[in-house]
Order: structure tokens, then C-alpha cells, then sequence
């Protein structure tokens, strides 16, 4: 595991603040911890009183914030997805009691420029792509045992990449003769097999933004956290959530307008009763956020950033 110090920029750190709506002797949940950036700019507005809890299953991410922790007793940190976040609250008794959940999605910097954690199709690593590298199954792994079939929908439906079925195709035929264990020669051969990428993107972003998808479950990760969420909140309790592709995006828009609608009965047409209107579990606070134009120069990262927020009604 690298040691190498990488730098990350916590992305639209002023617009999470402030959607987060502090509360001075608060609790808050950070679900994407990564190197603390938002849980520090949370903390250093919380008073004596404050608490917060982060979630990560990166081991890397879990020393830094064991470190931060250790300088500062309102802040605990958890080696859990923040999935599973109703079930850590629910043992720590705070269960309905939390003021804001922050899911600040994606990989962070210091997993993508480290190349020993196999994210990078820039730079050559083992092909690993794991947030926990001691839990579960590997890129390679998963590469190695799955067919042609299963390989071209992870891509298609993960990354979005019409060439999918020609990357899979080409994936079997080359690990016939020799297994796939380092980034760039997987990089290399999906680059081969896609005909045509857009203009300043690398032709393997797609799908190594599909690989890591998948082995990290994260589209599976955030229906049930976003749930979770909902599930620790308490009444007026702020959820803001940071997503950097369309599909994550989607699931946040789509989760966020059906917790607006409220719960809906199906009842036959035409019945003679009067239905009590439907109680929205959230409203939503403003319209999705994009990082300014400034924070996009200074952190190219954010070009891609939306975040939506909603609170809890009941």
C-alpha cells in the first residue's frame, strides 16, 4: 500500500455547509469520509456540544480519520459502508436523532492518483480497484471468472459505453493467453477495441468507471444508503448528497422526487372513499447545485459535480 501523501480538495465544500443547515450542538453523518476535507469543515462549525460520525471502508481513509479522532473527541469513525449506517446509529442510539448525512459519492483523489490501488488507466498499477482491498473480489478477479455476456452489460450498463459487447469481446480473447493483472494492459486492450471516444477523454474511461462500479457495488451501496439516511434523520434533519456521473445522479433525483410524492396507495378507480392526501417523507431545498466556475479551475474535478439536497418532514 502507498504511502505517498496525495492531495484532495474537498468539492463544493461551501455549498455542503451550507446545505447542511448547522446546527451548533448537532449530529452529523459523514457516509463518504475519504481524507475528512467536508467532516473537518463540518466540525469547525459545531460547538462542545457536536458530534459527528464518519463512515469508509478504505483502510487508508479509516487511519486518517482515526487520526482526526484522536485530535478531537466530538469525531468517530466507522470501517462500514454508509449503506449500513442505520444499523451503526441504531447501536449507538441515535437512531432518528441526526441533524445531516453527507454522501460526497465517487472515488476520492488519493484512491485515483495512487497507483497501487489499480483505479488509474493513466498510470500502470495492479488491476485491484477495491475501496476496502482486503474485503471481496478484485478487477482481475472478476475479469478472470466472468463470461464475455456479463463483462459487456457491467460496461454497457455501469459506464454507458456503446462499444461494450467489442471491449468484452476483445477482454476474453487476449486473457485466453495471458490473465489481466495490471491497469495499463487492460487499459491498452479496451483502448484497441473502441473505435471512437470523445474528444479529451481516455477511450477506457467508461468502462473502467464501470469495473470499479461494479466491484464496489456503489449503485447498490447508495439505493440502501439513501434509505439508511432517511432512517437516521431526524425531523428537519438535512440530507446533501454530491454525485459525478449520470447514473448515480439518477438514482439520487429519482429517490429524492419519490420521497417528495409520499407514500402512495393503490386503490382500485372509482372507489366511493375518501383518500387522506399523500405526506411527503422530504422537500427538496433549491434546485440540483453545480460547482462554480471558479471551483472547476482550481479543481478540475468538480466539472462534473451535482448536488442535490432534501429535508425530513416526518
Amino acid at each position: 500500500m502507498s504511502n505517498v501523501d496525495h492531495q484532495h480538495i474537498s468539492v463544493m465544500l461551501e455549498p455542503c455547509l451550507e446545505a447542511l443547515n448547522l446546527v451548533v450542538a448537532g449530529c452529523y453523518v459523514d457516509g463518504t469520509f475519504g481524507r475528512g476535507g467536508h467532516a473537518r469543515a463540518v466540525l469547525a462549525q459545531l460547538g462542545a456540544d457536536g458530534r459527528m460520525l464518519g463512515f469508509d471502508k478504505d483502510p487508508q481513509a479509516i487511519a486518517t480519520g482515526q487520526q482526526l479522532a484522536a485530535e478531537d473527541a466530538r469525531f468517530a469513525i466507522v470501517q462500514r459502508s454508509f449503506a449500513e449506517m442505520a444499523d451503526e446509529l441504531a447501536q449507538r442510539g441515535l437512531l432518528g436523532k441526526v441533524d445531516g448525512v453527507l454522501l460526497d459519492l465517487g472515488v476520492s483523489s488519493p484512491q485515483l492518483d495512487d497507483a497501487s490501488r489499480g483505479f488509474s488507466f493513466l498510470q500502470d498499477g495492479p488491476l485491484d480497484m477495491r475501496m476496502n482491498p482486503d474485503a471481496g473480489e478484485s478487477a482481475a478477479q472478476w475479469i478472470a471468472r466472468a463470461d464475455e455476456e456479463e463483462i459487456a452489460r457491467v460496461i454497457y450498463e455501469y459506464g454507458e459505453e456503446r462499444f461494450s459487447r467489442r471491449m468484452a469481446r476483445a477482454i476474453v480473447q487476449r486473457r485466453e493467453q495471458e490473465p489481466f493483472t495490471r491497469t495499463l494492459d487492460l487499459a491498452e486492450v479496451i483502448k484497441q477495441a473502441n473505435p471512437a471516444w470523445e474528444k479529451g477523454k481516455h477511450p477506457a474511461t467508461r468502462a473502467f468507471q464501470a469495473l470499479r462500479i461494479h466491484v464496489n457495488q456503489e449503485l447498490e451501496d447508495l439505493e440502501r444508503g439513501l434509505e439508511a439516511a432517511l432512517d437516521v434523520l431526524a425531523v428537519g434533519g438535512r440530507l446533501a448528497v454530491i454525485s459525478f456521473h449520470s447514473l448515480e445522479d439518477r438514482i439520487v433525483k429519482h429517490f429524492m422526487r419519490k420521497q417528495v410524492k409520499g407514500e402512495q396507495i393503490n386503490l382500485p378507480r372509482n372507489l366511493p372513499v375518501q383518500v387522506e392526501p399523500f405526506k411527503p417523507r422530504v422537500k427538496l431545498i433549491g434546485k440540483a447545485l453545480k460547482a462554480s466556475d471558479a471551483e472547476v479551475r482550481a479543481n478540475p474535478r468538480a466539472r462534473s459535480a451535482v448536488l442535490r439536497i432534501a429535508e425530513k418532514l416526518r
